[in-house]
């Protein structure tokens, strides 16, 4: 054969791959780019999601917004966000839930929250709706919660928001879903802002026989009584929220039947609250959270230990008079009395991220906002309450990031000080670390977030509502065919 004649296979042996090639580039192009695209701009962001991270929508169009996932997590830090053999399952799940409401068949926790008058939730911010409206639109705007000592006992708030935005096209986990019709419901919530009621209304003004509070207490158990939910299970598939150790004060023994989000068991007796049906939730801390990444190591902490709040308490607080005596004039201790007045809140917060180890000693209840803001400082919380009953911990082991001193032992001259200072630098480290990777379960926000305290909360009663659930139905083995 000649060699002109081979030219045009040999044209062809070349021609034929490189138009492939930009066949297979250009047809990619045209699905990502496209005007009408064939392929979903979700399914590429979709696969954008790696092990560590998911990408949301942003108020920048631009930019997406990350929401961190922790790998490093073990198998019970997984069970926290829902998926104990796969945790980022639940993640490529709240993709693609961008668009659309979360389907309740599909919830971990179907919701029926009671359409009480605005005068027990939003009103008490201030909100007055249309007439007949009872729930503000939270696709446009949401009421802000006080701010101050306010702010940490605001559970009620952030856990009726989210039920509402439930049902709306808001970008959020999907553990709970608002239904509408109560007998298809796991759990039954009571919108009542019971800590902002006592904190804003429980004295007297003027003229009054009554507070407001305590008309809103008694007003609202007259409505449960009457309800067919209610006398179904006795009360025992309904959610209070109490966080505030003095809200509900007037009711409570009526209502000790329900399930409680409280901060702890300080100011309740055994037969109205205990861990086998109640939800202990976290403070919302006042102090800022310090990013991960900017979070001061070990040398850059020259306070050994950190305490600012009040000294002189009641109960079982007395012993914070007694570690004052005992630390106050140590070196490297900071030990002083703190309010939130002034500019207290921003030095608390600079204190504790200068500081290895945060002291959360037991006041006129065995917990307060102290620990969480330690938490969010990345500052090692020294736990000194004997009686504290703790968020989570039914999945959380808090001693791989706290410290814990019985009482009797704190009390000993110089055995605090010799405690935390033989921990050396790799052992801190080791719990700061673990502490930057469970922070984000203490932070309450809107909308919420997958591992976010409201998500946790959420998990928590869902967990309790299994064996709420047990006990309903074993009750109703023979009720359900009686002869007439």
């Amino acid at each position: 054969m000649s060699e002109k004649s081979r030219l045009p296979s040999r044209f062809l042996f070349f021609l034929i791959p490189i138009s492939m090639f930009l066949l297979v580039i250009s047809s990619v192009s045209l699905l990502q780019l496209g005007n009408t695209s064939l392929l979903p701009r979700s399914i590429f962001k979709l696969i954008l999601v790696n092990n560590t991270s998911a990408y949301f929508k942003s108020n920048v169009e631009t930019e997406p917004v990350k929401i961190p996932f922790f790998s490093s997590m073990d198998s019970k830090s997984s069970m926290i966000s829902g998926s104990a053999n796969c945790p980022n399952s639940q993640m490529a799940a709240f993709g693609n839930h961008r668009n659309k409401t979360c389907d309740p068949n599909q919830a971990l926790l179907r919701v029926y929250m009671y359409d009480l008058p605005p005068e027990f939730h939003f009103g008490l911010l201030g909100w007055k709706g249309n007439t007949n409206q009872t729930w503000p639109d939270v696709d446009n705007h949401v009421l802000q919660y006080p701010g101050g000592l306010n702010l940490q006992h605001s559970m009620e708030y952030w856990l009726t928001l989210d039920l509402l935005a439930s049902n709306k096209q808001v970008v959020r986990p999907c553990s709970a879903v608002r239904v509408e019709n109560s007998s298809l419901a796991d759990i039954i919530f009571i919108p009542f802002f019971s800590s902002l009621s006592y904190n804003r209304h429980s004295k007297l003004h003027q003229n009054e026989k009554v507070s407001l509070n305590k008309m809103l207490q008694d007003r609202l158990v007259q409505f449960l009584m009457g309800r067919d939910e209610w006398n179904r299970s006795g009360g025992r598939d309904h959610l209070i929220v109490a966080h505030h150790p003095n809200s509900m004060l007037d009711a409570r023994k009526m209502l000790g039947s329900a399930m409680f989000v409280l901060a702890d068991f300080g100011r309740y007796p055994v037969e109205i609250a205990n861990l086998q049906k109640d939800i202990i939730a976290p403070y919302k801390h006042v102090v800022k959270t310090i990013p991960s990444g900017k979070s001061p190591q070990f040398e850059e902490r020259p306070i050994l230990m950190f305490f600012q709040g009040a000294i002189y308490r009641k109960d079982g607080g007395v012993i914070r008079q007694e570690l004052y005596y005992l630390l106050k004039d140590e070196k490297d201790v900071h030990f002083t009395f703190g309010t939130v007045q002034g500019n207290g809140i921003n030095m608390a917060g600079h204190g504790m991220a200068s500081s290895k180890f945060c002291l959360n000693i037991a006041g006129d209840t065995p917990s307060s906002n102290r620990l969480f803001d330690a938490i969010v400082s990345h500052c090692v919380p020294v736990i000194i309450s004997d009686d504290i009953e703790l968020p989570f911990e039914d999945v959380l082991d808090y001693s791989e990031f706290s410290v814990f001193v019985r009482a009797s032992d704190a009390t000993k001259e110089g055995y605090l000080l010799n405690l935390l200072r033989n921990i050396k630098r790799d052992k801190w480290t080791m719990m700061c670390e673990r502490l930057k990777e469970i922070a984000p379960y203490f932070e309450y926000q809107y909308p919420s977030q997958p591992g976010d305290a409201v998500d946790m909360i959420w998990k928590a009663v869902s967990r309790r509502a299994s064996s709420v659930r047990l006990t309903l139905h074993r009750k109703n083995r023979y009720r359900r065919f009686k002869i007439q």
